[in-house]
């Protein structure tokens, strides 16, 4: 599992990024109004070879880490965003999850899609007992997914992120294995 994952939806597959997904990435993540929530947007291509080499995991549940997943379309193989997860707990039972999705693919549910089957892969092969998601508070589409999901909000911070030149504040969600499979 340390080298090559691949998950796969109805309409979608996971795979592990690759430097040659750097023209792909660029096209979406550099759209600053899209993204405007994230914490990274690249400025140039090397921005994002940069980020590949040196800010990406090449092995999966590495405390202290982000593993970085391509969103591809099942029927073309066409890359349509990513989903990171942080290996942020010293006893590797906690992760925290983030997406990006391309703007011309937004409403048609492929998030949902991703983030379902990222977290029964992370629950059911990593054997994770929580996940959580820092969210933006003016991301209201990626609050009513995690919602719909079942996450329930747990913190309000303010004022506690630094990026993009300015001061954010940060919700909290977060979801248990046992609430996850009770309800999935």
């Amino acid at each position: 599992m340390k080298n090559y994952i691949e998950i796969k939806t109805n309409r979608l597959v996971l795979r592990p990024v690759r430097l040659e997904n750097a023209d792909a990435i660029f096209k979406y993540r550099s759209d600053s109004i899209t993204n405007k929530f994230q914490g990274w947007i690249p400025k140039t291509i090397n921005d994002v070879y940069e980020f590949i080499k040196h800010r990406v995991a090449s092995e999966i549940d590495v405390v202290g880490t982000w593993f970085q997943f391509t969103i591809n379309l099942l029927e073309n193989n066409k890359l349509i965003g990513d989903v990171g997860i942080h290996f942020f707990d010293f006893d590797k039972q906690q992760v925290e999850i983030g997406f990006t999705l391309d703007k011309n693919q937004h409403g048609k549910g492929y998030a949902t899609e991703c983030v379902t089957a990222m977290i029964n892969f992370l629950i059911e092969k990593l054997n994770k007992r929580r996940i959580i998601a820092s969210i933006d508070p003016g991301n209201v589409n990626s609050i009513k997914l995690v919602e719909r999901l079942g996450f329930r909000k747990e913190a309000h911070f303010k004022e506690s992120i630094f990026a993009n030149g300015q001061w954010h504040d940060d919700l909290v969600y977060a979801i248990l294995k046992n609430e996850w499979m009770k309800n999935h």
